[in-house]
C-alpha cells in the first residue's frame, strides 16, 4: 500500500507511526505541554529522532464535551506551527487533525500533507471538496455528531457492520470525486462506549476487507485507562499492548503520544513477519 504525501511515496507496507502534537490548552493527556516555539520544536525534533514517519498536530480538541473553538481561531493557532515545523524540519510529513475544509485549506497551503478529519466530512461538507482539489491523503474517521454530542450516541444493533457501511459510502462518495489516497480510523473512544472499543479492536481486522490502509488510535485514552483504573498518564503499558494487538490485526498506521513505544512495537512485529 502507497499513500502520495507531497509526491513522495510511502510505503505502509510495513506499518508506520504517527506522533502527536496537540497544540490547544486542553488536550486530554498533552493540554497545554507545547505553548512556545522551543517546546514544539524540541518535542517534534524528538518524535523524528525517535522514527515518527509523520505528525498528526491538533489544534481544537476533540475529548468528549470539549469546548467550541471558532475557525479563525483554529487557523490562527494552527498555521503558526506548521510553518515553525516545517522551517527547522523542511521534510516533515504533517498530518492536520480537524474537520473543518476552510482549516484543512489553510494548512495543505501551508506546507500540510495529510488531513486527519475525525467526521469524514460529515461536519463539513466542503471537507471532501477540499480534499479532491489539493489531491492530499484523506484519514476518514468513524464518529456520530460532534465532541460535544457524540458519548450520547452510541447505540447500535451491530457497530463493526454499521461502521463498515459508513466506510463504504464514504469511500464510494470519495472515488467519485477523484480522492486516489484514503485511510480509514475506526474512531476508538469516539461515539462508543468502552466495550465497544474492544469489540471494535478485537474485529479490526474486518476494515482490511475495504483493502485500504486502517489507522489505529488508542494512544492513552480513557478505554485503556478506566479498565485499568488507572490515569492516561499512567496508560503507556496499556496503550503498547493495543497497539500491538491493532498491529496484528492489519493496522497500517498507529497514532500516539509515545513514539519510541510504538516504533518499537513495529520493528518487533516486523522482525516476526507480521
Amino acid at each position: 500500500m502507497l499513500i502520495n504525501c507531497k509526491g513522495q511515496l510511502i510505503d505502509l507496507s510495513i506499518p508506520k507511526v504517527m506522533g502527536i502534537l496537540n497544540v490547544t490548552p486542553n488536550s486530554f493527556f498533552d493540554g497545554g505541554k507545547y505553548k512556545n516555539e522551543e517546546e514544539i520544536i524540541f518535542q517534534v525534533g524528538k518524535m523524528l529522532a525517535e522514527g515518527a514517519t509523520f505528525i498528526d498536530i491538533g489544534a481544537y480538541s476533540s475529548k468528549p464535551s470539549a469546548e467550541f473553538v471558532t475557525e479563525q481561531e483554529e487557523i490562527e493557532r494552527i498555521v503558526p506551527v506548521i510553518e515553525l515545523i516545517l522551517k527547522h524540519f523542511p521534510e516533515t510529513l504533517l498530518s492536520i487533525d480537524t474537520f473543518r475544509a476552510e482549516v484543512a485549506k489553510a494548512s495543505i497551503e501551508s506546507g500540510a500533507a495529510i488531513i486527519n478529519d475525525i467526521a469524514a466530512g460529515e461536519l463539513d461538507n466542503k471537507m471532501f471538496d477540499v480534499i479532491a482539489d489539493y489531491n492530499v491523503p484523506y484519514i476518514m474517521m468513524h464518529m456520530r455528531g460532534n465532541p460535544q454530542t457524540m458519548q450520547s450516541l452510541t447505540e447500535y444493533d451491530d457497530i463493526v457492520k454499521e461502521m463498515l457501511f459508513y466506510f463504504s459510502e464514504k469511500v464510494k462518495l470519495a472515488r467519485s470525486l477523484g480522492i486516489n489516497d484514503l485511510i480509514l480510523d475506526p474512531g476508538f473512544g469516539f461515539a462508543k462506549t468502552t466495550d465497544q472499543n474492544y469489540e471494535v479492536m478485537q474485529k479490526m481486522e474486518l476494515f482490511n476487507l475495504l483493502e485500504l490502509p486502517v489507522l489505529a488510535g488508542v494512544s492513552r485514552k480513557s478505554m485503556i485507562y478506566k479498565t485499568l483504573n488507572n490515569t492516561a498518564q499512567e496508560a503507556l503499558n496499556g496503550t503498547t499492548v493495543l497497539n500491538t494487538i491493532a498491529l496484528t490485526k492489519g493496522a497500517k498506521i498507529v497514532r500516539v503520544h509515545d513514539v519510541k513505544e510504538a516504533v518499537e512495537c513495529v520493528a518487533l512485529l516486523t522482525k516476526m513477519n507480521f
